[in-house]
């Protein structure tokens, strides 16, 4: 692929609002890679939306997966021009137990906060080339104050709260790597799109919408697509207008033990064989441990946990 064509990334395109940007986008004659963990169904979405729209399949709660679908992309286009980190897994049905990712990670601070983190981290190199670019994060005003050392989340489990720590995850990860990339030509926004938008993961938490997905989709389009916002990074908006975020998200404290939590859990930082990569803060004692792993324990874990021995 040699041509100029515009080049949009949306995780979790299948459905909802990722269905929505992506059929605006290709309308408007722009090249668009659609994302969703069911074969079946990106492939329809991409035959629907015709030549414009290239399928890509991973399945986020998999950090491996998540940087196959990097692979994947930089496998079909040679330049990106905007990442939209759009897939999330919502509060779920009333009374939802805690589940975990492929990794074993909390579910939703492993697909909500982890997969983008990861998979922006994986195409810098492709948007610093298409440069300018622009990563464009689906965040929430549903937002939780949470201790990233704690974000395994035992202790009084309940989806939405779960949501919202990983939406504020999410936000302030937006601000840190805004501020990492200026000079770059890569701009870092964050966004609500609209309030409980007539989606069907919504629909699952048994809330009744209050939005139309047109309506949260408009907002984000001029996020994507606006020349005026080319040069505008690290805000957080509430539709069309400049928001505020939770304030742990603008304490510096707070930012840099995430960014710290985070680096350690995507293996950007070496953690000591055995320790857990939650809370190291320099030396953790070891529980016990056997040839090729080591066991340690999570405030609030009902069990032990393993982790690979690395040396």
């Amino acid at each position: 692929m040699t041509d100029n064509t515009p080049t949009v990334l949306i995780t979790g395109a299948t459905a909802g609002l990722g269905r929505h940007l992506a059929q605006e986008l290709v309308a408007g004659g722009r090249r668009v890679l659609v994302h969703g963990r069911d074969p079946e169904r990106v492939r329809q979405l991409a035959a629907e939306l015709g030549t414009l729209a290239i399928p890509c399949t991973a399945d986020l709660s998999s950090l491996a997966e998540v940087e196959y679908l990097a692979e994947q992309v930089r496998a079909v286009t040679p330049r990106l021009d905007v990442l939209v980190n759009n897939a999330a897994v919502g509060f779920g049905p009333p009374g939802e137990t805690r589940q975990t990712s492929r990794d074993g990670h909390e579910l939703r601070f492993a697909v909500n906060y982890l997969a983008p983190v990861a998979l922006t981290r994986s195409l810098l190199g492709l948007l610093t080339r298409t440069a300018p670019a622009r990563v464009v994060n689906i965040g929430s005003v549903g937002q939780a104050p949470f201790d990233p050392a704690e974000a395994t989340f035992y202790d009084n489990y309940r989806g939405v709260v779960a949501y919202r720590r990983a939406k504020l995850a999410l936000v302030a990860f937006t601000f840190d790597l805004a501020e990492e990339l200026r000079g770059t030509g890569v701009t870092v926004n964050c966004l609500h799109p609209a309030g409980f938008m007539d989606t069907g993961m919504v629909r699952e938490s048994r809330i009744q919408p209050l939005a139309t997905v047109a309506q949260g989709a408009a907002p984000t389009l001029r996020l994507i697509t606006d020349p005026s916002m080319e040069h505008v990074t690290g805000e957080y908006f509430d539709g069309f207008f400049p928001g505020r975020a939770l304030s742990q998200a603008y304490d510096r404290q707070f930012l840099a033990k995430l960014r710290k939590v985070t680096d350690q859990l995507l293996g950007r930082v070496e953690v000591p064989a055995g320790v857990c990569p939650y809370t190291y803060e320099g030396q953790l004692p070891v529980v016990g441990g056997s040839l090729g792993s080591v066991n340690f324990r999570m405030s609030g874990a009902p069990t032990l946990m393993r982790a690979t021995v690395r040396g």
